[in-house]
């Protein structure tokens, strides 16, 4: 089985995660730019960061046989903070970076007047660099988030297909999919979704345009939840050609629209094996690989 995980934040997960990952047959992932977990006080902080994700997180994951991508953006949470709004200027240097393969998480946190501002000028860095836009839905007043987002995008002029709207639920779904922009569902321990409601979704709505994703981070998560979901697919009758198209196909397609997917075996990695103990690579040979 192979799984390509579109939303998790691994810069908040440990190198046993990669290879428990790996061993359970993720060989992609895409890790979206989100907030510190405190405020962020100037823009150096989001060069930084940003810096770390097309570099060393891309490099750490590929001695774990993995191949990392990115989205980068100014999240939803941070777009109230005026000490943040800089860093849409540097946006663009980041937006032309190879493995950088949308703009996101964007969206709302608490639907205010600086997002919405924020929000659409992100959107507008997407059309520009014809890349996918990655849309956070909001924790709270999730429904009237969403409806909020779903107009925003058609404003903008981004083609739906190029949109993948995240954190979904049932309230939630029917709207993105009438939208014909993609359906992002997070699979957590306690909150969000998990593997039971997610099937019941993909049983009603069918497989088409749906990722399916762990967003792990530094909480209460668990980057396994794609291959749990995997199982719960087969156990509920699924084929494991559906299993494929979910955690496979759909991520690879919707991400292949930047042109940047980076999908080939890690040089030193068997398709199916895990790492061996200890497995390091130097250099930049791990960093390379065919576009798809």
């Amino acid at each position: 089985m192979r799984i390509f995980d579109p939303h998790i934040h691994m810069s908040a997960r440990t190198t046993d995660d990669y290879r428990a990952m790996y061993e359970s047959g993720v060989r992609a992932v895409v890790e979206p730019s989100f907030w510190l977990g405190q405020p962020r006080t100037n823009v150096g902080s989001f060069i930084d960061y940003f810096d770390a994700l097309i570099g060393w997180e891309r490099f750490r994951a590929a001695q774990y046989g993995i191949r990392h991508h990115c989205t980068i953006g100014l999240n939803p949470k941070e777009a109230n903070d005026a000490r943040c709004r800089e860093v849409l200027d540097v946006l663009p240097r980041y937006l032309a970076k190879d493995g950088v393969v949308a703009v996101g998480e964007l969206g709302y946190d608490s639907m205010t007047a600086d997002e919405d501002e924020v929000f659409a000028a992100q959107l507008a860095l997407a059309v520009a660099f014809e890349l996918p836009a990655m849309v956070h839905t909001p924790h709270r007043d999730k429904a009237a988030g969403t409806t909020r987002t779903l107009d925003v995008v058609r404003e903008s002029g981004i083609a739906p297909e190029r949109v993948v709207v995240d954190h979904l639920n049932e309230t939630t779904v029917a709207a993105v999919a009438d939208s014909g922009c993609w359906m992002g569902f997070s699979i957590y321990p306690d909150t969000k979704m998990d593997e039971q409601r997610m099937v019941a979704i993909l049983q009603e709505f069918g497989t088409a345009r749906v990722l399916v994703n762990s967003a792990a981070d530094w909480g209460n998560s668990d980057p396994l939840k794609t291959r749990k979901t995997a199982r719960a697919m087969l156990e509920a009758g699924f084929s494991e050609d559906d299993v494929d198209v979910v955690l496979w196909q759909n991520p690879v397609a919707f991400y292949g629209q930047s042109g940047r997917l980076h999908l080939d075996p890690v040089p030193g990695f068997a398709e199916h094996e895990p790492p061996a103990a200890g497995v390091t690579f130097e250099g930049n040979s791990v960093l390379r690989g065919a576009r798809v």
